[in-house]
Formats: structure tokens, C-alpha cells, sequence
């Protein structure tokens, strides 16, 4: 049995856990920075940054004491070294540097895409999965279709050319005035909402399998803000995205707004997901990043494609260390050993071996 201790710091969550044979999770912290960066409506990296060096090392500590594991019993230490923000990922690969040296334990630096992959493989569901298996990684910093055709065997098929769709989330969930994340709050407001009240135009319908999400915001922006206004010396008074919502259209239902998007977004995901499923014979359709957790996503892919879809649990859709351990377990066992060298890669792209 292998165990792994996984540290994730990339963004705004820091967390840490210990992951059993890269399936079984031990222990699992996360400690969120959602209300610290709340009320910029969106991750201010310099304060997400000290957020971590704050937290992180009794994280970690809380993270061997649910385990009840110590030193002696960690295998390795599993630590993202990008994509991210660099200061956050910093506080992350150095505390890992450190312990891995103190316990005279292997490094190993994961990619943060590649440990949204295996929060697929911490569920029972992961007994089904046969290569090669299409992977829709959507959230917040990223949107990607992969195939993956084995363990740390990769080819990217398409990707978003502007916004990832959570930052479309977010960004039409601040113009409507929604509490940050955008994602979670457009979701309940939709549910009480009419998904054709605005007919929100599907970006790129093309045969590419890239996506765009710009265009969508855009459109969402020209549809809810009041008319132009001229100021007295005859400019244009430009209209601005911000949590007050004065420059809303009077009477804008802001659930049909938030339904309509969602629709347009979840719509432009699903067909292009399809359409790359069966083009490259993927068994199996997986799901995976911040934005899987979306209910509507979850149910139009279901219903558009005869392929078995699967989800990560919930609490694994966002970031997390679990899913960084259990990367971790797969390069472990692949022989990878990474040296005190281990920088952080901010823009690093997941390829295959």
C-alpha cells in the first residue's frame, strides 16, 4: 500500500490530505478563502498568498492527525506546482520541499489539471472506467477537453480561447449582483428561473473542439444594463460590471437572466463534449473541475450522449489535496522522483508522456 500526502495551494483553497493506493482518502482539509476574497468578487493573489503561508502548515498537521498517520508512514509528498498563481503555488511547493527533506521522503510535483483527472479515481465509480476515457476539465482558471488514453497518457483536444467557463460564471454572477463563487449562485438562482427567457447565442459553432465564452458574457452584459448614457458633454458613460446592480434594466428578472446563461454555457460544453466523444471512441465521458458540481451540466450531459458520464463526489469537484495525492500515487508508482530543483510552473500545459 502506498500512502501519499498531497499539498494543493494553486488558487484561493489551501488544503492537504493523505490518500491510500491513489483510491482510499485517509484525511482531507481544506481551508477556503471564499470570504476573504469575497469582497473583491474575485481572488486577490497577493492576499490568497499570505492566506496560505498563514494556514498551511496547520493544514497539513491537521491533515496527519485525521489520518492518524506521522512521518514514518507517508510514502511521499505530492505537491501542484502549477498552473496557478505563482505566489500561492510558492508557499505550496516549498513547504512541500521541506517536509519531504526533513522526512527524507521523495517529491513529487503534480500538475493541477492532472489532479482534477483523478478526483474521478477517488469514487467507487473508478472500478468502470476503461481507457481511452474523454475528459471534460471545466472551472474556474480552465476549460479543456482531454483524452486520456492511460495513466499519465494525455492529448488535448480542445480549450478555451478566452474566459474558462467559471470565470464566465463568476463574471455574469458579479454582474447580477449574486454572491462570489458566480457558479454556485447562478445555479440556485436558475432553478427558479425560465433557460429560454433570452436567446443567448451558442458560441463557436463550428467543428472546432475549442470553446469561447467571451462572446456569451458580452451578450449577457447587452441584455441587462440600462440604455447608454450620454453624459452633458456629449460622451458615452460607460456602464461597468460591479456587485451593485443600479445599471440593471428595471424589472430584469435576474433568475431568467441567470437560467438563460447557464442554458447558453451548459448547451455550448455538452455539444462540444459529444462531439469530441465520438470522434475519438472514448468509452466513457468524465467530468471534472468546479464547474462538474453544476446540476444542469450534469443532466444535459447525461441525456446527450449514450456514453456512461461520470462525476467527482462533490466535495472533490473543487480544488482539493486528495486529488493531488492521488496523482501523486500514479507518478509515484511510475517511478517519478523530482528534485529540490522543483520550480512552479504557473502557465504549465498537462501533457502526455
Amino acid at each position: 500500500m502506498t500512502t501519499i500526502l498531497g499539498i494543493e495551494s494553486s488558487c484561493d483553497e489551501t488544503a492537504a490530505a493523505v490518500v491510500y493506493d491513489g483510491r482510499r482518502i485517509g484525511s482531507s482539509v481544506v481551508a477556503s478563502q471564499i470570504a476573504l476574497h469575497s469582497q473583491y468578487g474575485g481572488v486577490f493573489p497577493e492576499v490568497a498568498a499570505r492566506a496560505h503561508i498563514e494556514t498551511i502548515s496547520a493544514v497539513v498537521e491537521q491533515a496527519l492527525d485525521d489520518a492518524q498517520v506521522t512521518a514514518s508512514d507517508i510514502d511521499a509528498v505530492a505537491v501542484t506546482r502549477g498552473p496557478g498563481l505563482s505566489g500561492s503555488l510558492l508557499v505550496g511547493v516549498n513547504f512541500a520541499k521541506g517536509l519531504a527533506l526533513g522526512w527524507d521522503k521523495p517529491l513529487l510535483g503534480i500538475d493541477h489539471i492532472e489532479g482534477h483527472i483523478y478526483s474521478l479515481w477517488l469514487s467507487d465509480a473508478a472500478d468502470s472506467y476503461r481507457f481511452p476515457l474523454l475528459i471534460l476539465i471545466v472551472s474556474g482558471g480552465h476549460t479543456e477537453l482531454i483524452l486520456m488514453r492511460g495513466h499519465g497518457q494525455y492529448q488535448q483536444l480542445g480549450r478555451t480561447l478566452d474566459d474558462a467557463a467559471g470565470e464566465a460564471f463568476d463574471k455574469v454572477g458579479r454582474l447580477l449582483g449574486l454572491p462570489y463563487p458566480g457558479g454556485p449562485a447562478i445555479d440556485r438562482a436558475a432553478r427558479e428561473g425560465n433557460p429560454t427567457a433570452f436567446a443567448f447565442a451558442r458560441a463557436l459553432p463550428d467543428d472546432s473542439l475549442n470553446f469561447s465564452f467571451s462572446g456569451l458574457k458580452t451578450a449577457v452584459l447587452r441584455a441587462v444594463q440600462t440604455p447608454p448614457q450620454i453624459a452633458a458633454n456629449g460622451k458615452r458613460v460607460k456602464n461597468t460590471e460591479s456587485m451593485d446592480v443600479s445599471h440593471l434594466r428595471a424589472g430584469m428578472s435576474i433568475p431568467d437572466v441567470a437560467a438563460s446563461f447557464q442554458a447558453a454555457a451548459v448547451d455550448h460544453l455538452v455539444a462540444k463534449t459529444a462531439r469530441a466523444a465520438a470522434a475519438c471512441g472514448a468509452t466513457a465521458i468524465l467530468l471534472a473541475g468546479g464547474v462538474s458540481a453544476n446540476g444542469r451540466l450534469r443532466e444535459a450531459m447525461q441525456h446527450h450522449t449514450r456514453l456512461p458520464v461520470y462525476f467527482p463526489p462533490l466535495a472533490l469537484c473543487t480544488d482539493n489535496a486528495a486529488m493531488i495525492a492521488a496523482a501523486g500515487h500514479y507518478r509515484y508508482v511510475a517511478g517519478q522522483r523530482d528534485s529540490w530543483a522543483l520550480d512552479v510552473q504557473p502557465m504549465a500545459a498537462l501533457t502526455g508522456d
